[in-house]
Parts: C-alpha cells; structure tokens; sequence
C-alpha cells in the first residue's frame, strides 16, 4: 500500500492538486487491500474513522483516482460501478452471478491466443477485458441442495 501511495502523493503534486485529509483517508483506505469496491463499500469503511465524509466526495476521489491512471472503473452488472487497484500486469475476472464475488485470474494462454487472432485479422488491439459470469463453488452447491 505504501508504494501506491506514494504514487498517489506524486500524481497529486504533478497536477498541482490538493491533498486533503478527507482525501488521504479515503485513497488509504481503497489502497487498504486489493478489492473491487463500489463507493457505498468505500463510504462504509471510511464512515468507521470519519463519519463526516459523504459519498460525493468518495465518488470523486475514486475519480480522480481513475484519471490519474491509479484505479480502473469497473461495470460487472448491477448498475454499479466497482473500483480496482491499476496493476501493470493484465487480469481478467470470474463473477458469481448469485452472491457478487470477483475472482481475478490471468492466463498467458488466453492472451497469445487474442494476440493471433488480431494478427490473423490485422487487428491493432488497443486493450480488451474478459469477464465470465456464472456461479462460484459455494453457490453452486448450494443451488444443488436447493434442487
């Protein structure tokens, strides 16, 4: 967490832009663990050190976050965004349809296979997502016992 962090302070300072202690909270806490949060979840978890701090400006900071290239905004279905970590490394996601989990995986395979496909195509591939959806273990047993 502290690496990103310290991006995030330097990004600040390259765009002359403000660090705030409402800011600092909400960017430490998103950078607390790796997870696709929405802004309701991120307001949850910063209102336990600061209940002053209103979703607006979660929903900017997460923004912000996002244009200076540190999170990804995602749309797995919903009608709500979930924000993520930017890796330099290229992952796709598993969503549980029943309960909402994401899981993150990456396949070498999968990604030399596109690569030939844009080839075969003379495709310029400027970036891509891979979002499966279906059930995950626990809730596929448990749609078997419901049966």
């Amino acid at each position: 967490m502290d690496s990103k962090f310290a991006s995030y302070r330097e990004s600040l300072k390259r765009e002359r832009l403000k660090s705030t202690r409402q800011r600092d909270l909400i960017v430490g806490e998103f950078f607390r663990r790796h997870q696709h949060l929405t802004v309701e979840e991120l307001l949850e978890r910063v209102h336990r050190r600061d209940s002053s701090i209103g979703p607006a400006t979660v929903y900017r900071t997460l923004n912000l976050l996002t244009r200076l290239g540190l999170a990804l905004k995602r749309e797995f279905g919903g009608g709500r965004a979930r924000f993520e970590h930017s890796t330099p490394h290229h992952h796709d996601h598993l969503i549980c349809v029943r309960c909402g989990q994401i899981f993150e995986f990456e396949n070498q395979r999968i990604e030399v296979l596109q690569e030939k496909i844009c080839d075969r195509h003379r495709f310029q591939l400027l970036d891509h997502k891979m979002e499966l959806y279906g059930y995950c273990r626990s809730c596929r047993k448990q749609r078997r016992s419901d049966a």
